[in-house]
């Protein structure tokens, strides 16, 4: 186990050295070069240093570079070092973090870095929260809250009498809400399709003066960091009329609710810690391991009552048991490189991570002004959306610019127009990659226009 431990931090080791100089996408010939490990199913016992050489010969090379400096794709951060060292360790720990006497340091790495969270986003002390994958899970979770409160205050015990009869629930979204969100309410049976819809303005912003009547049996949905934009919800006046009228406000706040972190960017948050629910991703701006999400509800036990289980062989104690607020019952001690990166960088550091990656996003954004190519937002955090001209240019654009490998974008629409997203999310971006990656945009650009 030494020996085939070592061999793997080696080659892992040249694995993260080597990600600055590699192709970010990686080239069709290495893709068609994963054929290798298939085949039937061997009928005998494989050296372990054997597969590991596999995998990373063969592997290693059809990754996609997300852990460099230069993948703008989606909002995917990197892999702090500190996070990423503490993910192998919770490997080799094995433990599941169902409860804590399953695993007592999990646990109460669980409790530290949820007290350092609710500090970072200005939320109560007291609310409650689950580690669970991802934004999708946050927002099932947070959301299952949400349905178990309203359907409780009309005498409905959801969780016992299904929805079958239950008392009507109506959520109020915005139309630029992320379809995360939307899966979740699908789920959890409110339906993706049966919400009501408010319009949001030239940013993505939701409108409050159009929302509907509300009342004590609405959960309203806002957003802290719009996908394309990064735009945020003004949450102060929609928190404040949804609460006049009873009704409970959930935040989707899967990477802008970290702005809350960042002196110059904080105030984007305004009134977000008036909500009732929040969900956040950590492998996104906290640049943590995949997989990482949190969902936190003001009030601990509507989370409690929504996801719990019990039976006669499982704990009940007097504690905080990790299992309690989240749909997973077994899971991997997500919360081991959250404790750890928020560690590492400490309160200055992870404002400078955020602060950086929003200078770099404007950084792009004024080189693409400076070449005459439109920016169609504001660049107010780390997203930038950018047109080559119609949808025809814009799409062969961007293809040109995957294929290149000097970086990586993606295509996204975004009120009616065809954009390249740039997403600045990572530790590991530097200006020197935003001008090699603006260089690069810019020659695919100008290649294709003449």
């Amino acid at each position: 186990m030494r020996e085939l431990l070592a061999e793997t931090a080696v080659r892992a080791a040249r694995y993260a050295s080597g990600i600055a100089t590699r192709r970010v996408f990686p080239s069709p010939a290495e893709v068609e070069r994963l054929q290798a490990l298939g085949g039937p199913l061997p009928e005998c016992s494989s050296d372990p240093a054997t597969v590991l050489a596999l995998l990373d010969d063969i592997g290693s090379p059809a990754t996609v570079a997300t852990t460099g400096g230069r993948y703008f794709g989606f909002v995917t951060g990197g892999t702090l070092p500190a996070a990423l060292a503490a993910n192998w360790l919770a490997a080799t720990w094995d433990q599941n973090a169902a409860f804590s006497v399953m695993s007592p340091v999990a646990a109460k790495l669980e409790e530290i870095a949820l007290a350092w969270l609710r500090d970072i986003f200005k939320l109560p002390e007291t609310c409650g929260a689950g580690f669970v994958t991802g934004a999708t899970m946050a927002n099932f979770a947070a959301l299952a809250a949400a349905r178990h409160a309203l359907l409780a205050r009309q005498g409905w015990k959801g969780e016992e009498d299904g929805l079958f009869g239950a008392p009507a629930l109506r959520v109020v979204v915005s139309v630029e809400a992320h379809v995360s969100l939307l899966k979740a309410l699908s789920l959890l049976g409110l339906g993706s399709a049966r919400v009501t819809t408010v319009p949001a303005d030239n940013q993505g912003r939701m409108r409050p003066a159009e929302l509907p009547t509300l009342d004590d049996r609405t959960i309203v949905c806002i957003q802290a960091g719009n996908v394309n934009t990064g735009a945020f919800d003004p949450a102060n006046e929609i928190c404040s009329v949804a609460h006049d009228a009873g009704a409970w406000v959930h935040v989707d706040g899967a990477f802008g609710l970290w702005a809350s972190a960042a002196p110059s960017r904080a105030h984007l948050t305004n009134g977000i810690p008036d909500a009732d629910s929040w969900a956040t991703d950590c492998h996104k701006w906290l640049n943590v391991p995949y997989d990482s999400g949190i969902a936190f509800v003001r009030q601990p036990e509507n989370l409690r009552n929504a996801m719990a289980i019990s039976a006669a062989y499982l704990p009940q104690r007097d504690v905080r048991e990790p299992m309690q607020y989240t749909p997973e019952a077994s899971r991997r001690a997500r919360g081991v490189e959250v404790w750890a990166a928020l560690k590492s960088l400490g309160r200055q550091g992870l404002a400078e991570l955020i602060e950086r990656n929003c200078r770099l996003a404007e950084h792009f954004a004024e080189g693409l002004r400076r070449a005459n190519y439109p920016v169609l937002n504001d660049a107010v955090l780390n997203q930038v959306l950018v047109s080559f001209g119609d949808a025809e240019m814009t799409r062969r654009v961007i293809e040109r610019v995957q294929s290149d490998g000097t970086c990586w974008c993606g295509g996204t629409q975004w009120h009616g127009q065809s954009a390249m997203r740039i997403s600045v999310s990572s530790w590991a971006t530097t200006e020197d990659d935003v001008e090699r990656s603006l260089t690069a945009i810019l020659r695919a650009a100008e290649s294709l226009a003449g």
